[in-house]
């Protein structure tokens, strides 16, 4: 079967992003700025394109913006290395031994079935509302998709490449590093990519639930002065940050897996 043509349409629709985002987009600001118009909303209720324009530049002028901005990104930053680390490890061991994965599976299921925004109340309680509580929700809503994708991308593994490393000797070391850690790694960054994106809303979560600076306090205090087109500003920044780390991680996907481009060719 040849696959050119296939590859060629998924670069071709990749290249058209750039073209078709910026039209999509204004058609959006478009309906945004008509509905303003039209239905006679007050600026608190729904403020237009242009005020929230006009807020953003006056937040980025006295600093708050750029200020609770990098607290959020720190913490987002911090936790989903935390999580991403504690996920491999864990999500290794497990994908090793099924023995293990009985006893802890239980409760990492149980985990997932409690909403962070149940649990967030008491880790700010425990820890206070320093960087620590928001640092360890936000840890905690990255670990559960990366263990997964872990599991999924090391048991993956064709046996017959297991057998293949141990007809040649391979040591335990030289079968992570040469043979799992590829196998897995276009699976794990799949999951990684999700957990770049559910950090920032681990962050904003621990933020809304009790905190004296970061973005989801800007929220508040915006909420608190009626300043809805500051709580405008304050949610495009935040997925400006999830595209960022989104597009981050996708760049450090293209470059870890040029391996797996050239054999598609």
């Amino acid at each position: 079967m040849d696959l050119k043509p296939l590859s060629k349409s998924f670069r071709t629709s990749r290249y058209s992003f750039y073209w078709t985002a910026p039209i999509s987009l204004g058609a959006a600001l478009l309906l945004w700025w008509l509905v303003t118009r039209t239905a006679g909303l007050p600026a608190f209720i729904l403020p237009s394109p242009l005020q929230v324009a006009v807020r953003f530049g006056k937040a980025l002028a006295d600093g708050s913006l750029l200020s609770n901005t990098l607290v959020t990104l720190s913490e987002v930053l911090l936790g989903l290395l935390a999580g991403t680390i504690a996920a491999v490890v864990l999500g290794y061991a497990i994908a090793k031994s099924r023995l293990f994965e009985r006893l802890v599976g239980p409760y990492l299921v149980a985990t997932q079935a409690i909403p962070i925004v149940a649990v967030a109340p008491l880790l700010v309680i425990w820890f206070g509302p320093g960087i620590f509580s928001k640092v360890l929700i936000c840890a905690l809503i990255v670990f559960f998709p990366v263990l997964v994708n872990t599991v999924v991308g090391v048991r993956a593994v064709p046996r017959p490449l297991h057998d293949l490393m141990g007809s040649l000797y391979a040591t335990p070391s030289q079968r992570l590093r040469y043979l799992e850690i590829p196998a897995a790694l276009p699976v794990l960054l799949g999951g990684l990519r999700i957990g770049a994106t559910l950090s920032v809303i681990g962050a904003v979560v621990g933020e809304l639930v009790g905190s004296d600076q970061g973005l989801g306090f800007l929220v508040n205090v915006a909420r608190g002065q009626y300043d809805t087109a500051l709580v405008f500003v304050a949610v495009f920044t935040l997925i400006l940050l999830a595209l960022l780390l989104y597009g981050i991680v996708a760049f450090v996907e293209s470059k870890l897996l040029v391996w797996q481009e050239s054999y598609e060719r």
